[in-house]
């Protein structure tokens, strides 16, 4: 029997006595037939439960959450203290039209400047094309929507088809791609477009409704691009269209026969009714039940700047798609770092509001308590128009969690940078420093130190106790509500057609007990008093997003995945607080390891301070202009030339 341990309330904890410890997970890294052998060994009816509880007690969890006394009463979900109101900021409301906002966050930005590239500056720095971009395309005649379309619609094609398959998108209709963009280009031509967003490119994570988009099995889709090969586009057009599910799939093969879809999720109605064309469902990690990206159903989707490496996950398909310069921006969500760990290793900016400032009507995880749905975008500037679109709490968490107003940062105007000056930088430096590489700390400390030369910030050096039991509450949490989630389609069979990391997932999650999860919520409550006590002291928490660059995708995962917790933990590291807690966080790009691999910097922030984030995260984009690379895995579909 393990000994009793009693936890002295929140509050009383000694900060002084705080001593950082680095996590080791003990977990094997497998993949191939070994992999496949050892879910076998742990769906075992007796086997199968010695062997996970032996891991959990390797680490820790047993002691963590059955041998511990904790004194705070449970938080079923975040619970915020009133917030003080954000200053320099605009105030979006919720419950207008869509494209009003929209227009609202585009009086927020800087003047447009036109792209070097259309000043006839022949060799200027790499840099992505912005929505406003794009919009200045279309409205000047120098591209249309329709245009755009017919570039992208063979490259998304041509993922599909690789050998092994790598797609962007797992569901893709070229026709309905087409008729959406010729419907935008006509609005142009009338001069009546939607918003600025009319005529933009983006991609939908394959957890969130897009109605209509047909779901494929791996073999399906690739049976019929080889019909559309075959036939031509007019017989393949009728045979696809025939073969309509309207549906999403979670990155399984099998959602599809239990979940139609007969409309859209809330956020993305509320970017078609912006103008947006909706170019399908994005690649991801099975059921978001991992940090990788690796989907033997359908094919991985490749990093751009490293196609030998994952993407990060598990929002794999959005992150990727817009590093590659197909598509803007995309939705994604984030439960355990799903839209930043991408966004990070894919060199690109991730958006995780605050829990319950989005609605999560039609997506997958509508009933959790850790999971949002976010943009992300090349550039903060597109972040904030693209959740300015979807931005607006359902009923339910209005009245429970009370929202203070959405606001942006006004960045057009010269009192909007300087409220900068105040602006205080909690950083708890041993923890920050826990990374695989110097290249990571090193890099997002230099930028740092630029921010505070430039715009007069003020670094604090925090404490945040108690960082393994917030992981273990979040993993807790996260897994009950995924098990929640699949487990009667799991007790109808369809648990054997599942990838092997999801059901070594599951595995894990079927051995906690109810008192585990009530600890975990316990726990929740305790963290949240540490960090609403750091909030205090500073405006933002600042990390690297993740403990190590993009990670080499063994040949041998391709086929059936692989488990490697200790590349899981590396990847988690610092994302944890912001899914627990609901604080709001996003990933910037700020450069790269010498491995030329893209390295993100995380801002968390207050509840319901997305400006504040949205404001410091501009700042430092400013600074890290000229460190842009153009991925390797690149296409100019906006091309004028």
């Amino acid at each position: 029997m393990g000994k009793k341990r009693v936890m002295v309330p929140a509050q009383e904890v000694d900060l002084s006595t705080v001593k950082y410890e680095p996590e080791a997970i003990q977990a094997p890294h497998l993949t191939g037939f070994i992999f496949k052998f050892f879910v076998s060994i742990i769906e075992a009816p007796v086997i199968g439960s010695l062997l996970i509880s032996y891991l959990k007690k390797k680490n820790k969890l047993v002691e963590l959450l059955r041998n511990t006394v904790i004194p705070e009463a449970p938080m079923f979900k975040p619970e915020f203290p009133p917030q003080e109101p954000e200053h320099g900021v605009v105030t979006l409301h919720e419950d207008g039209k869509p494209e009003d906002r929209v227009e609202s966050a585009l009086k927020c930005l800087p003047d447009y400047d036109l792209p070097g590239s259309w000043n006839g500056n022949q060799d200027p720095p790499f840099k992505y094309w912005k929505i406003r971009d794009y919009a200045y395309a279309y409205r000047s005649g120098l591209a249309t929507p329709s245009i755009v379309a017919e570039r992208i619609i063979p490259i998304i094609e041509e993922f599909s088809s690789e050998k092994p398959p790598q797609p962007l998108l797992i569901s893709f209709d070229a026709e309905e791609v087409r008729k959406q963009a010729a419907a935008s280009t006509k609005r142009f031509e009338e001069g009546k477009p939607l918003s600025i967003l009319d005529g933009i490119f983006m991609a939908i994570k394959d957890d969130i409704d897009c109605f209509p988009h047909p779901s494929k099995s791996r073999w399906l889709w690739s049976f019929f691009f080889f019909l559309k090969k075959l036939l031509g586009q007019t017989l393949f057009d009728v045979l696809a269209n025939s073969q309509h599910h309207f549906v999403v799939t979670g990155g399984s093969t099998w959602m599809h026969q239990v979940r139609s879809v007969k409309k859209d999720a809330v956020c993305v109605s509320r970017l078609r009714s912006c103008g947006v064309i909706l170019l399908g469902k994005a690649n991801m990690h099975e059921f978001g039940m991992g940090t990788t990206g690796n989907n033997p159903n359908f094919g991985t989707a490749r990093n751009p700047h490293a196609p030998e490496r994952y993407t990060g996950g598990s929002s794999s398909g959005p992150a990727a798609i817009v590093a590659s310069g197909l598509c803007s921006a995309a939705l994604g969500t984030d439960g355990g770092g799903s839209i930043r760990i991408p966004s990070s290793l894919c060199g690109v900016v991730g958006f995780k509001t605050t829990y319950g400032r989005t609605d999560m009507e039609g997506s997958l995880c509508d009933a959790g308590t850790v999971e949002i749905i976010g943009p992300i975008a090349s550039t903060v500037e597109d972040v904030m128009l693209v959740y300015a679109a979807i931005l607006g709490s359902s009923l339910g968490n209005r009245k429970s969690l009370q929202p203070s107003a959405p606001c942006l940062p006004i960045l057009s105007a010269h009192d909007g940078l300087n409220a900068l000056e105040s602006l205080r930088i909690g950083k708890y430096t041993a923890w920050f420093n826990d990374v695989n590489s110097t290249d990571i700390s090193d890099k997002c400390e230099d930028i740092l130190g630029l921010l505070c030369k430039a715009h007069g910030c003020r670094m604090v050096e925090i404490v945040i106790p108690e960082l393994h039991e917030m992981r273990n509450a979040h993993l807790v949490s996260i897994g009950s509500e995924m098990l929640c989630s699949v487990n009667p389609d799991c007790e109808d069979g369809k648990a054997a057609r599942m990838t092997y990391d999801t059901r070594t997932s599951l595995a894990l999650f079927r051995s906690f007990t109810a008192s585990d999860y009530v600890a975990a919520q316990c726990l929740r409550r305790r963290i949240m008093y540490h960090h609403m006590a750091i909030f205090k002291n500073v405006d933002v928490i600042v990390t690297p997003t993740t403990g190590m660059t993009a990670p080499v995708i063994p040949p041998s995962a391709l086929q059936h995945g692989e488990t490697d917790m200790q590349v899981t933990g590396d990847l988690m590291r610092f994302i944890i607080a912001a899914n627990l807690l609901g604080l709001p966080a996003i990933s910037v790009p700020v450069g790269f390891d010498k491995q030329g691999l893209p390295i993100g910097l995380q801002l968390i922030g207050r509840p319901w301070g997305e400006a504040s984030l949205l404001r410091v995260a501009s700042a430092i984009e400013e600074l890290c202009v000229t460190s842009k690379k153009r991925p390797v895995s690149f296409y100019d579909v906006l091309r004028t030339n």
